[in-house]
C-alpha cells in the first residue's frame, strides 16, 4: 500500500513522487493509494495519483485509491479524471 501525506501540494508532490516507482514495483498486484491522511491538497494530489496508477499499469498492476476525501473526489471529477482513480471498491485493472 502507498500511503499519501497529510499534505500534498505543488510545493511537495515532485518530491512525493521521486520515490513512487520503487514502492509502486514493491507492490504485489495491485497498488492502492491510501489517501484517507490527507488533509491539505490540491490538484497536484490528482497528478501524483495520476502517475501512480499510470506506473502501475506500465507494471502489469491494478490501480485504486482508498479512502479519498470528498474533496479530492470532487477535484477529480471537475478535472474529468474520477474514472482514472477507481476507489478501491470499485477498482479495474
Amino acid at each position: 500500500m502507498l500511503t499519501l501525506p497529510p499534505v500534498l501540494t505543488h510545493a511537495v508532490a515532485a518530491g512525493f513522487v521521486r520515490g513512487l516507482k520503487q514502492v509502486v514495483l514493491s507492490q504485489s498486484a495491485e497498488v492502492v493509494a491510501d489517501a484517507s491522511a490527507l488533509q491539505q491538497f490540491d490538484s497536484s494530489a490528482l497528478a501524483v495519483l495520476l502517475e501512480c496508477r499510470r506506473q502501475a499499469l506500465a507494471a502489469g498492476k491494478a490501480f485504486s485509491v482508498q479512502g479519498a476525501p470528498a474533496r479530492l473526489r470532487e477535484l477529480a471529477s471537475l478535472y474529468g479524471v474520477a474514472a482514472l482513480i477507481p476507489s478501491t471498491a470499485t477498482a479495474i485493472a
